[in-house]
């Protein structure tokens, strides 16, 4: 029977082991956590960080496997591409474009030989805190090789970027950060998939992100973004530079992206699924399985594939807490059967401790979907969820943070001519 080794162990894992499992490959997992939620979906699971290469080599050797995958996680993703070009295993990156993806210091680089737009940045070195004249606060700090927003701040003068250095420097394996400017507007995750060198886009969804614990927190996806019908024109040629500077051919791509007054800047991106529970939104809004094209990608057998667009409100929801330890949720089956959940999903297992800082995206306990016709159906099921809804901790006590869970505004849908027309 084949092999396939899967980093990372949430719940875009359990979809990529079940995908794995129906084509007759025998499943390893490997994650730094002792007992991961896709732990019991595996046949074999070892702890061991998707970010240790050697400890990674050492167990896709051991056991002869066949393929090295993961899904919907950011640095694991060079972890991948490196192991795979050294065994002989296949991949659709190369070690070199594994990195240049997953490192914010050499991406920036990329973008701006090509003319791919981009907030002004610098790359700073550990203990250097000079930023040019020329980026003006406010200024968003990150390490450069972090995902989950860990490590990153806005900061309005030099105390504070010199504490968000510090931070960005301690996240950061390499101690390299980058400071860039600050660009208000709309956050866009746009998931696509290259075939050909050709993107095509699947999903353009909104971020809406709360400062909390003061960091920016994502905590809610909103389909449709609420941009103009022209924008999605914008955003495909803009794809279409970043597969063409970082040479991919046949994957899956995420793109961050900000949107200003009719203007596009590109955050970062990788070549990999969104994060989180974006693989069931991208099937809810296009009808394209994408954990289903990224072992395709690997494997070198990818189709062509045509989205189907709904035109439905998506919204996933992510869900935090105050701080304990978490035993249970109560309300979600409820939910789902009375149809205002379309599913739901528990992040982390019973008996995981959380601080009361909400430090990253990573820190989420839950997440939820919401499909509807019209935006008066959203908020009539979204109303119904809010009220009903708890994550228990061990003593009983509701540990949600219910401070976080407005509802989504109204956003313009596109026409469907105008999400079709972007390839």
């Amino acid at each position: 029977m084949k092999k396939a080794l899967v980093l990372a162990g949430g719940i875009p894992q359990i979809e990529l082991i079940r995908h794995l499992k129906a084509r007759g490959y025998e499943t390893i997992l490997a994650d730094y956590t002792p007992h991961p939620v896709a732990e019991s979906f595996a046949d074999r699971f070892y702890q061991v960080s998707t970010l240790d290469i050697d400890g990674i080599r050492n167990i896709a050797v051991n056991e002869k496997v066949d393929l090295l995958l993961t899904v919907c996680t950011d640095q694991a993703l060079n972890t991948v591409a490196t192991v795979s070009e050294e065994l002989g295993l296949p991949c659709y990156i190369a070690a070199e474009t594994g990195r240049n993806v997953t490192n914010k210091k050499y991406m920036k680089k990329v973008f701006a030989r090509h003319e791919i737009p981009t907030a002004k940045f610098v790359i700073l070195e550990e203990n250097d805190f000079s930023v040019p004249e020329d980026i003006p606060y406010p200024m968003i700090v990150k390490p450069v090789d972090c995902n989950s927003s860990k490590g990153v701040a806005k900061v309005t003068n030099k105390e504070e970027l010199t504490a968000a250095l510090s931070a960005a420097f301690r996240y950061s394996r390499t101690h390299n950060a980058i400071v860039e400017e600050f660009v208000e507007g709309k956050e866009l995750s746009v998931d696509v998939l290259v075939k050909d060198g050709e993107p095509e886009i699947l999903c353009v969804s909104e971020s809406d992100k709360a400062k909390i614990d003061g960091k920016f927190i994502i905590y809610r996806s909103v389909v449709p973004a609420g941009v103009k019908d022209e924008t999605y024109g914008k955003i495909h040629e803009i794809a279409k530079k970043i597969a063409q500077a970082f040479e991919l051919k046949d994957c899956p791509m995420l793109i961050q992206m900000l949107y200003r007054d009719g203007e596009l800047y590109v955050i970062e991106f990788s070549a990999r699924t969104g994060g989180g529970l974006k693989y069931q939104l991208i099937e809810q809004n296009s009808g394209v399985d994408i954990i289903d094209y990224a072992i395709d990608a690997a494997l070198g057998t990818c189709r062509s594939v045509k989205p189907k667009f709904t035109g439905k409100y998506i919204i996933n929801e992510f869900i935090y807490t105050c701080g304990g330890v978490f035993d249970h949720v109560e309300g979600f089956d409820e939910a789902v059967a009375d149809g205002s959940m379309q599913s739901y999903y528990v992040f982390h297992s019973k008996g995981t401790e959380f601080d009361s800082e909400i430090r990253s995206s990573g820190d989420r306990i839950a997440g939820f979907t919401i499909v509807a016709d019209t935006y008066e159906e959203y908020l009539e099921k979204n109303s119904r969820i809010a009220s009903s809804v708890k994550v228990i901790d061990n003593h009983g006590k509701d540990m949600m943070r219910h401070d976080i869970s407005e509802p989504a505004t109204r956003r313009v849908q596109p026409s469907i001519k105008a999400m079709e027309g972007t390839k």
